[in-house]
């Protein structure tokens, strides 16, 4: 198929080039950024406007920071709405508010095309590994439709109900991972200042209860200081906004979410916003006067 891609950072970057490896030719369009070379090398071509994009394109793939980069991209001046007809379907893999979501898929009902959103999980090593999870709110058809292209991109492909549904499921998955940041911080922060060696605890947790991708990955990032962002603190604290702003629309209570989300914020009031999540840990560092080591 011909796919327009627009939003090659990060994760779009390497998403983009396993679907072009998979034998699909890609449309790029650049807004800030040059195009990335490899991708052209391989025989992406570039559209003057995201309208000619779309109209060029069997689908198109969004995967944007926030929810206004979406709204801008689809209805703004020459936008992806404009170059969509009957056929055309527009997947969304960024992660955005759900509610924003059905209204754009309303909106979208007067292209006759179909809309698809598709927020992943696995960060950077996941988007190179192909092995995203990728949260699917669709029609059937819609899903089956785009499903080959999901596979191309991931591993844990979820249909999970319909149009929002993915981006409510992302909501939700950012609060569980946030949540478990700051436990796997607090808890090496806990043994550290103890006097233990948080590297041999963090070893003898994984062999128990507690283990988990996070205390894996993470954890590791937090003893070695390594925090280039494979994504990064300011976006998941965009992420866990979504997930407060929906729970007070619900009426809903999310205590340690909102207590998650002030570390996050106290991380980029320290200029970390561009770090990658796990430095959540020097929010609660700065708070003990302590840094695991």
């Amino acid at each position: 198929m011909i796919i327009g891609f627009v939003g090659t950072g990060i994760m779009g970057r390497p998403m983009a080039g396993h679907l072009q490896a998979g034998g699909h030719q890609l449309l790029l369009f650049k807004h800030k950024s040059p195009l990335p070379e490899e991708l052209v090398a391989g025989g992406a071509e570039e559209c003057a406007t995201l309208t000619e994009l779309a109209e060029r394109s069997d689908i198109v793939i969004t995967m944007l920071p926030d929810t206004p980069d979406v709204e801008r991209a689809l209805f703004g001046d020459k936008g992806i709405a404009a170059g969509l007809k009957a056929g055309k379907t527009l997947i969304d893999m960024s992660s955005i508010s759900p509610i924003a979501t059905k209204d754009f898929a309303e909106k979208m009902k007067a292209t006759g095309a179909d809309y698809v959103d598709a927020p992943v999980s696995g960060g950077e090593v996941g988007a190179k590994a192909a092995s995203l999870t990728i949260m699917i709110g669709a029609t059937p058809e819609g899903f089956e439709r785009c499903q080959p292209l999901f596979a191309l991109m991931g591993k844990n492909i979820t249909h999970v109900g319909g149009v929002g549904d993915g981006q409510t499921c992302k909501v939700a998955n950012q609060i569980i991972v946030a949540l478990t940041i700051e436990a796997v911080a607090e808890g090496l922060l806990f043994a550290s200042k103890a006097g233990a060696d948080a590297a041999k605890v963090r070893e003898a947790l994984m062999g128990g209860f507690a283990s988990s991708r996070i205390l894996e990955v993470h954890g590791e990032r937090m003893l070695k200081r390594t925090f280039d962002p494979g994504f990064r603190i300011a976006l998941h604290s965009k992420d866990l906004d979504l997930a407060l702003s929906g729970a007070k629309a619900l009426g809903l209570a999310l205590p340690a979410t909102a207590n998650a989300q002030q570390l996050m914020n106290a991380c980029i009031g320290a200029g970390d916003a561009g770090r990658d999540h796990s430095a959540l840990v020097t929010a609660l560092e700065r708070l003990s006067a302590h840094e695991i080591g």
